[in-house]
């Protein structure tokens, strides 16, 4: 089965799927730029269609009857059409995707850049970067430097994530996430949730031009929460829970409210998590997750990363991050932090 990662390059462990260019630590952004895959950008033009095919409208245009129309301009003309433009690679020229006049580019390289002052004046690492779905999604991540233990063995680490996509499927998002280094599962992070300028995630749609001083700034990069989350983490991990609570709680995170409770919808997933809680998940039986609510979160942010149904390990990786794999996380740490 083909991989959705196209290219990517990382430091440290292999991760996920054993693909990509390992580095070592505090390579620069070049470096970074080829071997990760992201050295092309991405170009445009006009969008075009052959007008006066009615005697073969419903029939697919060969490359020779292509050919043969262009020459031939009395019989077919080719017409522009104005509100799109078709986003194509540079070095491949495969397309990207068809968009809007008003579509804004981010372009490999931008991804990249974001991290430059961080990881040469601050005490950040690019630890992974890549391309997904052939250049439609793009991504890279790095060590903030931030690091915590939950009751001393538990240890989470600090990250910026920034990626985007050229597929209509996201937004330009910078987000805090979290990494548990004893499974390796990842966490968005919602920092400050009552403080507009620093949310843990900043979104830019690409009708609006991407200013990456501007999303650091709206991020609150420079001034750090990290103690906040870990205080919030602290909390769930002395939050004792009881078998009922633990029922209710699955059933909340893998649920939809109109759903009866008798339903057997997403059963499965309710039993591995709970399986996964009671000793079976990486880490379960550590003191700050055996019979907590901690320990309940990350069965599922396990499921979620390591456990869930999917095409691939790399398919499973995008819904962790960009997708419905990642609205169930956040909704288990929503569900969890109402426990404390």
């Amino acid at each position: 089965m083909a991989h959705l990662i196209d290219s990517m390059a990382f430091v440290g462990d292999t991760p996920w799927h054993g693909l990509g260019n390992q580095l070592t630590p505090r390579q620069p952004i070049e470096v970074w730029a080829r071997q990760a895959g992201m050295n092309w950008s991405i170009e445009q033009s006009p969008v075009r269609y052959l007008a006066g095919q009615s005697n073969h409208s419903n029939d697919t245009l060969s490359n020779s009857h292509l050919a043969q129309t262009l020459k031939h301009p009395k019989q077919d003309i080719i017409m522009p059409f104005d509100e799109q433009k078709v986003l194509y690679r540079s070095d491949t020229h495969a397309p990207l995707s068809v968009v809007s006049q008003r579509y804004q580019v981010v372009q490999p390289r931008e991804i990249l850049e974001f991290y430059r002052d961080l990881t040469e004046k601050a005490d950040f690492e690019l630890e992974t970067a890549g391309v997904l779905k052939g250049g439609k999604k793009l991504w890279a991540l790095a060590r903030t430097g931030q690091s915590a233990s939950i009751k001393s063995k538990d240890v989470s680490n600090g990250y910026i994530l920034l990626a985007t996509a050229c597929d209509g499927t996201m937004a330009t998002t910078a987000q805090f996430t979290s990494i548990r280094v004893v499974c390796n599962n990842t966490l968005a992070i919602a920092l400050n949730q009552g403080n507009t300028s620093k949310q843990g995630i900043v979104k830019v749609p690409h009708n609006t031009r991407f200013d990456a001083q501007s999303v650091k700034q709206q991020l609150g990069i420079s001034i750090s929460d990290w103690d906040e989350y870990i205080y919030q983490l602290n909390q769930l991990s002395n939050r004792k829970v009881k078998t009922a609570e633990v029922d209710r709680y699955l059933w909340q995170v893998f649920n939809d409210k109109t759903t009866p409770i008798s339903s057997s919808f997403n059963e499965r997933a309710m039993n591995k998590c709970k399986s996964l809680f009671e000793g079976h998940g990486r880490g379960a039986m550590l003191d700050s997750a055996k019979g907590t609510a901690f320990g309940l979160l990350n069965s599922v942010t396990e499921f979620v990363d390591h456990e869930r149904r999917a095409k691939s390990i790399d398919h499973r990786l995008e819904s962790a991050w960009f997708g419905n794999g990642a609205v169930l996380k956040q909704r288990a740490l929503d569900l969890a932090g109402l426990m404390t």
